[in-house]
């Protein structure tokens, strides 16, 4: 047992496997806990597009909230181009205040809705906010309405109106206004929602493994097979396996109940192109580097998944991580993921993104391949061999 023991721990793979074990938990332990720091602190960094028609009481709600809002906010001249918005990711959420607001207010016994539309093609993390966000609005505009005077507001639009009438209507207010929250590119339930992380994180870690052991079927042909011809067997093979991979992926994906908005063959295309990126990137490192690799792969995994806005808004991670995750493939991943499973505008620039990505890495690859100098064939292989 003893001898055994020794003997087992002298290999290189044990070794090997020990370090990746560590490494896992210090670079995700580093990695996690400084990508979501200050993830709270940074909710300032979300964005709501108003639209007000209302040029009476809407303009001075409009005013308030810019004042005290904890967000962003910027002044939209139609419904349609707030949307447009939206649905492009670049704000949170669309707050409407139709034209006839004013009017309503003075109606005894009518309640305003105010209507706040959210974008489920996110995060989670960002319809949740913004539903609370609603709700708190909503509840500032009914107080503000009182504390900024609106029964001056009323006379001055309605001069024949009675000051005492008016401020009757102005005390009425703080229970007249309601919250009408809609939502666009709906999702359905939880396992749907967490989608886009569940298939990202899949596709690095398959291919992370994947990259690994095609390094080790390398390394096992040694100098018997030319050093571009066994690059160039790996990339087919690459190639061929994630056209399989993303097959049975998206099959499942559909065949489970998974909402996929625009389409089996969209998902499996855009499935294969990010798989095929990932795949690139990862045996990049494992050319560059060898086995050391994949401690360069560990932390992109870790890296990726904390800046890709799978699981976090990436408005709300620091400015060092949104900045990172641009040059990361797995943020196009999820956001073109997001687009073809709940809806939202067309997959082209992730393509594009995900396409200069692979090919970069591709180029880098074939570089270091062409650079290392090829183990000579030892005597015993170069006999031919005789019966």
């Amino acid at each position: 047992m003893k001898h055994a023991l020794g003997a087992f721990l002298k290999q290189a793979t044990t070794k090997i496997g020990i370090i990746t074990a560590i490494t896992f938990q210090l670079l995700f332990s580093l990695i996690w806990m400084t990508g979501y720091a200050g993830v709270s602190d940074n909710t300032s960094q979300l964005k709501i597009a108003i639209v007000n028609e209302d040029q009476g009481l809407g303009s001075k709600i409009v005013q308030n909230l810019q004042g005290n809002l904890p967000f962003q906010t910027e002044l939209v001249a139609s419904n349609e181009q707030a949307h447009n918005l939206l649905n492009d990711r670049q704000v949170q959420m669309v707050m409407h205040i139709s034209a006839d607001f004013s009017k309503q207010l003075q109606t005894p016994g009518q309640t305003v809705p105010i209507t706040y539309t959210i974008n489920e093609s996110n995060p989670s993390m960002t319809k949740s906010v913004m539903q609370a966000v609603a709700g708190n609005v909503t509840a500032s505009v009914n107080k503000e309405a009182v504390a900024a005077g609106a029964s001056a507001v009323l006379t001055q639009m309605n001069p024949k109106l009675p000051a005492e009438q008016a401020s009757q209507i102005a005390q009425g207010l703080a229970t007249k206004v309601t919250s009408d929250i809609q939502s666009t590119n709906k999702v359905k339930d939880m396992p749907n929602q967490m989608l886009p992380m569940m298939l990202v994180l899949a596709s690095i870690v398959g291919t992370m493994i994947m990259g690994m052991n095609f390094n080790v079927s390398t390394n096992i042909l040694g100098a018997s097979v030319n050093k571009m011809s066994k690059m160039a067997a790996r990339i087919v093979v690459t190639v061929i396996a994630v056209v399989v991979v993303g097959l049975i992926s998206a099959t499942m994906v559909v065949a489970l109940g998974g909402h996929v908005e625009k389409g089996f063959l969209s998902l499996w295309a855009f499935e294969t192109l990010f798989l095929l990126t990932f795949a690139l990137v990862a045996e990049m490192f494992l050319t560059l580097f060898g086995n050391v690799g994949m401690l360069f792969n560990i932390a992109m995994l870790s890296l990726q998944l904390v800046s890709s806005g799978a699981i976090v808004p990436r408005e709300l991670l620091s400015p060092l991580y949104h900045t990172i995750s641009n040059a990361f493939p797995a943020t196009y991943a999820v956001n073109g993921l997001m687009n073809i499973l709940f809806g939202g505008p067309g997959v082209a620039k992730e393509v594009g993104f995900l396409f200069l990505i692979a090919a970069v890495a591709l180029v880098i690859d074939i570089l270091v391949v062409s650079a290392k100098k090829a183990k000579a064939v030892p005597a015993m292989e170069q006999r031919p061999q005789t019966a």
